[in-house]
């Protein structure tokens, strides 16, 4: 049986092994690594006023981030049939500048497909809105007015919204 013991073949490691600052200079290498080929994907609440409900709802969505420093991506397709367009919603109530805009999404072409008038969007209103929406909406909320994230949005933000949808021509 073999002996593990590190001081057993001590006079004769003695002899041959020298001290590694002796023997050869080491250094450090840093290799750089590349950036991730997967994108990067954060979360967020953002409000939902799908066509087939009747009241506004908040619902999880996946921003997918390009570049750093840029603004993510939202992954809008499970409330859109086609690519929505957009609206940046900077004033809130009596045109108050919004500390936090609200990045609102529609479908342009829903109207001409049929699609059904937004019911929250009709309720929140009380009906009285001069043009009505149809299909989903999704809006989500900048962090700040640099607009180069997304944070969380919440029924407090539905003030603003009303707001918006009253007075859209």
């Amino acid at each position: 049986m073999r002996n593990a013991s590190p001081f057993r073949d001590w006079p004769q490691h003695r002899s041959n092994c020298h001290p590694p600052s002796r023997t050869r200079s080491y250094t450090s290498t840093t290799i750089a690594t590349p950036p991730s080929a997967e994108p990067e994907y954060t979360s967020v609440e953002a409000i939902l006023f799908s066509a087939n409900e009747d009241r506004p709802t908040t619902v999880t969505v996946r921003c997918r981030q390009f570049q750093p420093g840029g603004c993510p991506l939202p992954v809008l397709q499970p409330y859109f049939d086609a690519p929505p367009e957009s609206i940046i919603l900077t004033q809130g109530l009596n045109g108050e500048p919004l500390r936090f805009p609200l990045h609102i999404f529609y479908s342009r072409s829903a109207l001409t497909r049929a699609s059904p008038i937004n019911r929250p969007i009709y309720h929140i209103t009380s009906g009285v809105a001069s043009k009505q929406w149809y299909g989903n909406v999704v809006v989500l909320k900048f962090n700040g007015g640099q607009r180069q994230r997304y944070t969380d949005a919440n029924n407090k933000d539905l003030g603003p919204l009303t707001a918006y949808f009253l007075s859209y021509q």
